[in-house]
């Protein structure tokens, strides 16, 4: 009975609370909707990565030399980001390779960006030796290779079976009278083609990157900006650093929080004056 009249008592209390509440259930799911926006090309393109690891692989064979890809993604610590991207496209270019794309960004005067270089196959150890050498701490390190040599012989012997193909429709081609007969194997020869300089376009990729390979360098002057961050050695600057963000991660939704409430006052104020005319209502005379 005594929690009854509590409640009675202090119904407008937890009314209030209440809304509140879920005001801030409100915000939150706003703000976690937001997060889950920004994130998605990156999380679809996680996706897409690891369905392609899922595919079923071509038996290997015994051919000799090995056509294999190799691609290297590098995490560095340096001291100026935008002049370590000029040094590595600078030494892309003199080792007869080319930079394929770039990235730089100052958030909260923390550099860090990212470039993606393609140099020869046999320069690989030299160039990410020097890579190494320019970098405060090397972070990480992940090497992916790829065996590309069955691909590749299997692309050839479909090449040839669409090069005799083509090869009797230009002999049919070349006796044919009627025009409906001249159009259909016309469109047939059309279509062919496109499918050799498919094959063929997917033979000269896979040479080539073979050749060149690709380097992915990410760098940057703050070490938790980094793809990876070491958990294991105890860093009181990276905790404080840690720390700091959080606390401003935590200051920004109070004032979300702040501004949620003063958007939603005049209901508020319109609720608080209504409960408060029924309760003079139901006070006695």
């Amino acid at each position: 009975m005594s929690i009854i009249k509590w409640l009675k008592k202090n119904w407008f209390t937890l009314t209030l609370l209440i809304i509140i509440a879920y005001l801030i259930k409100q915000a939150q799911a706003f703000q976690s909707a937001s997060s889950l926006q920004s994130t998605d090309s990156g999380s679809n393109f996680a996706l897409l990565e690891s369905s392609s690891k899922m595919l079923p692989e071509t038996p290997p064979s015994q051919s000799q030399p090995r056509m294999v890809t190799k691609d290297t993604n590098l995490s560095l610590l340096v001291k100026n980001v935008r002049q370590t991207i000029d040094e590595i496209e600078n030494m892309a270019t003199q080792t007869n390779g080319y930079m394929v794309d770039s990235h730089l960004s100052s958030p909260e005067g923390a550099d860090s960006g990212n470039i993606t270089i393609r140099v020869p196959s046999d320069n690989r150890q030299q160039i990410l030796d020097q890579l190494r050498s320019m970098a405060v701490k090397v972070v990480s390190e992940t090497v992916y290779g790829r065996d590309v040599t069955d691909e590749y012989e299997d692309l050839d012997a479909k090449l040839e079976v669409l090069y005799k193909t083509k090869s009797k429709f230009e002999e049919i081609f070349s006796q044919a009278s009627k025009i409906p007969d001249l159009l259909n194997v016309q469109r047939e020869l059309v279509s062919l083609q496109q499918q050799i300089d498919s094959l063929r376009g997917r033979q000269e990729y896979l040479s080539q990157s073979a050749k060149l390979t690709k380097i992915m360098v990410y760098l940057s002057t703050d070490e938790l900006e980094l793809p990876y961050s070491p958990t294991k050695a105890w860093r009181p600057k990276v905790i404080f650093k840690t720390a700091v963000r959080s606390l401003i991660l935590n200051l920004r939704s109070l004032g979300n929080l702040f501004i949620w409430a003063l958007v939603y006052s005049p209901i508020l104020i319109v609720i608080f004056l209504v409960i408060k005319f029924f309760q003079k209502r139901k006070i006695p005379s």
